[in-house]
């Protein structure tokens, strides 16, 4: 069950904060279908602790924070990568939301259904965040 949202774009798309936040960890996840570049920002939004996983980026896309970094509202985070970068996949941006600190770069973009019951409390609906996409 896949627990972020794909939003499909052209390489190079850009890439912009949903809230004032921390870049709280960033990391090439390089192995094949993986989510390749991925920074992974923390928000304090409606009073709870939020973090937002953005994976699929370009590599140029680490090279601008640093763990820690703060932003706002709207800031320019990255820019989505090419396949040869971003895990091998066409480009696109995948976006998740998590209640559970990550303690690297990385979380389950998809679990099995015996985990569907946690996982919708770790990770809610990005649409809280994104709004309607459709």
């Amino acid at each position: 069950i896949h627990m972020g949202v794909d939003i499909g774009c052209p390489a190079g798309e850009p890439v912009f904060a949903f809230h004032a936040g921390t870049i709280h960890k960033l990391g090439d996840n390089d192995r094949p279908y993986d989510y390749g570049p991925t920074i992974i920002t923390r928000h304090t939004w409606l009073g709870q602790v939020v973090f937002a996983l953005h994976g699929h980026l370009s590599r140029t896309s680490l090279t601008r924070w640093a763990e820690g970094d703060a932003f706002p509202s709207g800031a320019l985070l990255a820019s989505v990568g090419e396949r040869f970068e971003n895990g091998g996949w066409n480009p696109h941006l995948h976006f998740q939301l998590s209640l559970v600190e990550p303690q690297t770069h990385d979380l389950p973009g998809a679990v099995s259904a015996a985990d569907r019951d946690w996982a919708r409390t770790a990770f809610p609906d990005p649409r809280l965040v994104l709004g309607a996409l459709y």
